[in-house]
């Protein structure tokens, strides 16, 4: 709570909030309540009837008249009763209240103001044309005084100024009464604490706070320090658009973005049912009291303000859902609106769990999308429980996927963005580029790559899930964002399994999203006994696993052995285990038994094939010596060559033709021998 020394000196300049009028013309003891009606305690009979709301006032003409332009004017323009003029005042601001104290001013009755009534009351004098030009000193003049040098310097009357506001527009918006107090708030919430005696009353009720009469006489290094969130509990009783006001002006004053931002999220958590997971933050049913004091009346009275706005967003057991979600639209409307443009100022779990909201309650896409943008801007910060947001439509899959391939999309663009943009900004996005510059690292794809093979991963147990969506989602990302395809393989064999009717080319076009060659050994190990992955993915694992085995034995022979001895490992495996489900975990285990025992049965089969070959080319040369020692006929030489010619290789096949025509020649001569040694 606010409170300046020259508070209660201002006071005491104005007779300490009391009010009166030194000309009347009737005498009389005070106001007397009988029923719904009030009387003047005087034994002069009433000659006015003022009606305004159900109740009725029996007033007297002249002290009226002399003060009110409106009921002069009503009074002289209504003949129907010369006797007794009646007049009803239905749409009085303030209501029954406020000219309630009006009309014991107009009768010289000293009229107590407080932070509580003064709003309405100067409305009521300005509906009521209570001018100078009919008094001196009349109701608005000071009513006005009062609102200018008492309530405007004082944080607390300021607030709940600003509170009764609530019931009295437009009246106090034409008045400047909203734009006077909010800028109040917002010069006292960015002024510097030091030297300022301070008494809050935003802490909660179980840490003391610090009381103005307590800090009266002690030394401002003495004092309890101010923390930055102060005023946040204060602010936060006020209605979304008087919230707004201030907000706005507090920006204007150039408060620190972070600032404006956490006060924007105590607000949410405080009027937003659900907004805050596990129960975070106050409720809206919960109450808030104010105490009322004016430091300027000196008075003991004091009332108890509630937050009133819970009455609209929680509302009652007997309001239907539709108000509730009409008044819940509207602030998550004026929040997006006012969230400052930089970077950072708000949390993306804040942001994710507003646009969750935001899409329950269908508000305007111009907003949506807006706030989409936002996360974008962080969307390396968010995690998979915030990401997991339902999808509100029909016969669609559980969680809205396409959401997240906007969120993606505004990421990767917010990205290429930062990197094409100047390196030296401008003085006025001074605060906006550091915000940007101190998340915006190397590591923020790789961080977006793990994130969204978590979601894939959860969402594609979804069997009403498309192909074409998990594909889209899985290749949005460049592929410099994965150094490692073993999230994206845990996130294809969970949609395998939710999906075991995927024909052969369906699982083909899956698994191409993956890159064999970026899985982990373990991965491969599983992969490789995955009757769900095809046959050709399967073979490319095997051939994969082979070359980073080859080129880990390679690497390690040249390495220096004393070197790798004082070497740490680095636990992969492990780590890998610990981020890998259960039941993968088991599946590997058994994989590598199986792996190992199909290798050593491929290398048996590989050394039993060396062997026979080395048989069979024994073999051969035993044939071809005993061939050449043997003498054979002339048929049989001249069968070899012909054998011999079918046995050339498609090499040697432009040089068929000749030898063919040689062996034919040979041939014909061959009978010619035969019929000599016949004859």
């Amino acid at each position: 709570m606010w409170e300046s020394e020259t508070e209660s000196v201002r006071g005491r300049e104005y007779g300490n909030g009391v009010l009166s009028s030194n000309k009347h013309g009737v005498k009389t003891d005070g106001f007397e309540l009988r029923g719904q009606s009030w009387y003047v305690a005087t034994d002069i009979p009433s000659d006015l009837l003022v009606q305004v709301g159900d109740v009725n006032f029996h007033l007297h003409k002249y002290p009226m008249l002399s003060r009110s332009g409106k009921v002069n004017r009503l009074i002289y323009e209504s003949n129907n009763h010369p006797d007794l003029n009646k007049i009803a005042l239905e749409d009085l601001p303030g209501g029954p209240e406020a000219f309630e104290l009006a009309a014991k001013f107009c009768y010289g009755i000293a009229v107590d103001l407080t932070a509580g009534n003064i709003s309405g009351l100067r409305c009521a004098a300005e509906y009521l044309e209570m001018t100078e030009d009919l008094d001196e000193g009349n109701l608005i003049f000071k009513t006005e005084a009062f609102l200018s040098y008492v309530v405007l310097s004082s944080w607390r009357d300021s607030i709940l100024v600003l509170k009764s506001c609530e019931k009295l527009s437009p009246w106090a918006e034409n008045l400047q009464i909203v734009r006077r107090c909010s800028e109040s708030i917002a010069w006292k919430a960015c002024a510097n604490p030091k030297g300022i005696k301070w008494a809050y009353t935003g802490k909660p009720s179980k840490v003391s706070s610090p009381k103005w009469n307590d800090l009266k006489d002690s030394s401002p290094s003495r004092s309890q320090p101010v923390p930055p969130d102060w005023w946040f509990e204060d602010v936060s009783i006020l209605r979304t658009d008087h919230f707004v006001r201030v907000i706005t002006a507090i920006k204007v004053k150039g408060m620190r973005f972070e600032l404006i931002g956490a006060s924007i999220m105590h607000y949410a958590a405080k009027w937003l049912p659900g907004l805050i997971k596990d129960g975070q933050g106050q409720g809206p049913a919960d109450d808030m009291s104010i105490s009322t004091n004016s430091n300027s009346s000196g008075g003991t009275g004091s009332s108890s303000w509630k937050g009133g706005l819970h009455m609209i967003v929680a509302g009652t057991k007997d309001d239907t859902p539709s108000i509730q979600a009409k008044d819940q639209r509207m602030i998550i409307e004026s929040l997006i609106s006012i969230i400052p443009p930089q970077k950072d100022s708000v949390s993306c779990s804040f942001l994710l769990r507003l646009l969750r909201m935001a899409n329950m309650l269908k508000v305007a896409p111009a907003l949506v999308t807006e706030l989409e943008k936002r996360v974008g801007m962080q969307f390396e910060q968010a995690t998979l429980a915030d990401l997991l947001i339902p999808s509100y439509n029909k016969n669609e899959t559980m969680y809205d996927v396409d959401l997240v391939q906007r969120l993606l999309e505004h990421f990767l663009v917010q990205e290429q963005t930062e990197s094409s943009s100047p390196s030296r900004p401008p003085f006025s996005d001074k605060h906006m580029y550091e915000g940007t510059q101190r998340s915006n690292n190397p590591n923020a794809k790789m961080r977006v790559a793990r994130l969204v093979d978590s979601y894939l991963t959860e969402v594609s147990r979804d069997r009403n899930l498309s192909l074409t969506k998990f594909q889209v989602l899985a290749e949005a990302l460049p592929e410099s964002a994965r150094t490692c395809d073993d999230g994206l393989y845990r996130a294809i064999d969970s949609y395998l399994k939710a999906h075991p009717t995927l024909s052969e080319h369906e699982r083909k076009r899956l698994c191409r999203v993956m890159d064999c060659q970026k899985l982990s050994i373990d991965a491969c190990m599983h992969a490789a006994q995955n009757e769900r992955l095809p046959l050709r993915i399967v073979v490319q694992v095997l051939f994969s696993e082979q070359v980073k085995i080859s080129n880990a034995l390679a690497n390690s022979t040249l390495k220096d052995p004393a070197e790798t001895q004082y070497q740490p490992l680095i636990p992969n495996h492990k780590t890998l285990l610990e981020a890998t489900p259960l039941s993968f975990q088991e599946g590997w285990a058994a994989a590598k038994k199986d792996i190992n025992t199909l290798k050593f049965e491929l290398e048996s089969v590989k050394a039993k094939y060396l062997e026979l070959q080395n048989d069979m080319e024994n073999l051969q040369r035993q044939f071809e010596k005993m061939s050449k020692q043997k003498q054979t006929s002339a048929w049989t030489s001249g069968w070899k060559k012909l054998s011999k010619l079918t046995k050339m290789t498609a090499v040697e096949n432009h040089d068929i033709g000749p030898q063919i025509s040689t062996a034919a020649e040979q041939a014909r001569k061959t009978p010619r021998r035969w019929r000599n040694s016949i004859s």
